[in-house]
């Protein structure tokens, strides 16, 4: 099983970003977080690297419904997209795979949360 979901893009970076943004919103996700790892790879290692994005996507209502079922979800959450230039005016977007992974979790009361914000983060994705 992938641990991630992916697209190449014939789109420029920021499109990318922009599209997936507005993808995500429209299957309910909000974005909590975003890590900007060029700019962090810069800082702290004097390193240029390619744009890299990681955004925190979290669905509240799913987020709620599985920290009630277990309370150390929160290690998992949220859900990371990313967004990386592939040069060439490509971008590749990705999004981990819930289902693989809480297949770490033994708790039967997160199948049902991890199989909805799997489908959703497939439509997401797909719809791009």
């Amino acid at each position: 099983m992938e641990y991630y979901f992916s697209k190449t893009l014939d789109a420029s970076f920021d499109d990318a970003v922009q599209l997936i943004t507005e993808s995500l919103k429209k299957e309910g996700f909000g974005i909590i977080s975003e890590i900007d790892i060029q700019s962090k790879i810069k800082e702290k290692l004097g390193v240029d690297f390619k744009k890299y994005l990681i955004l925190g996507a979290c669905s509240p209502s799913h987020a709620y419904r599985a920290l009630q079922a277990e309370d150390k979800i929160g290690t998992m959450l949220p859900c990371n997209v990313i967004v990386i230039d592939q040069g060439s005016g490509k971008t590749e977007v990705s999004a981990v795979n819930p289902v693989a992974s809480m297949m770490a979790i033994q708790n039967i009361g997160l199948e049902s949360i991890a199989l909805e914000i799997t489908e959703k983060l497939k439509r997401v994705i797909e719809s791009l």
